[in-house]
């Protein structure tokens, strides 16, 4: 089997990326990860995948004299060296500019901890939830698209029951819990050509059944090589 190869944006811990290497530990999972990259050299998921031997490189917006378009070439040009056909921001804070959207067309997945379009264009959507008073909150895996911060179309979203006694870090460990279940399912349905964008809607297809035809191809590595190809 041909694995999709992989890119995984870091900013924290790691936590997603965790989720990602052990699923990708597994003999029938379609995607490798190939290479992880971090805004922040302090980020512990960088030392999280040299751990599991997979490169992993710091890129500082100060490293390109505080440039963000120079840092955003200089990363394209890294995942396309590295022959990247699958992006997955997970738990990566910074906005990636057009250069990068734009040379991975649907082919860029975002993780945000909460049921958007609610809480969306910020870093404190668990924050957000609370204050806000909501009963149910969750997560949302989509496809990242220049425009508004994320407004891309959603691919899967996992709710969370807000309790009464919920605090940030509390709720915040239950969406958690979701995103490690979510992530690796949409990298695995993005591999396999199960999604479809139609629009701003994203279909997921029946297993073993991927649909083709050139007005709205299946997403996956597979349609992407064949574009290459042409």
């Amino acid at each position: 089997m041909e694995r999709t190869r992989v890119a995984v944006l870091v900013s924290g811990a790691g936590t997603n990326l965790r989720a990602l290497l052990d699923a990708c530990a597994r003999p029938e999972y379609p995607a490798q990860i190939v290479l992880v990259m971090s805004n922040r050299p302090s980020a512990p998921a960088l030392e999280l995948a040299r751990a599991a031997r997979v490169d992993a490189v710091a890129m500082p917006v100060s490293q390109f004299g505080g440039d963000g378009s120079a840092r955003d070439r200089a990363l394209r040009d890294l995942l396309r060296a590295a022959a990247v056909e699958l992006v997955v921001c997970a738990g990566y804070d910074r906005m990636l500019g057009e250069v990068v959207l734009e040379a991975f067309p649907d082919a860029i997945i975002n993780i945000h901890p909460s049921l958007l379009p609610a809480f969306g264009g910020g870093m404190r959507a668990v924050e957000e939830a609370l204050e806000y008073g909501v009963k149910v909150s969750g997560c949302t895996v989509q496809l990242l698209e220049a425009g508004e911060p994320d407004g891309g179309p959603i691919i899967l979203q996992g709710t969370v029951a807000v309790l009464e006694n919920d605090d940030v870090d509390s709720l915040r460990q239950r969406i958690h819990e979701q995103e490690w279940r979510l992530v690796p399912e949409a990298v695995a349905l993005w591999c396999r050509g199960r999604l479809r964008r139609e629009g701003r809607r994203v279909r997921l297809l029946p297993a073993g059944q991927p649909e083709g035809g050139a007005a709205a191809p299946a997403l996956s590595a597979v349609t992407r090589r064949e574009e290459k190809r042409r």
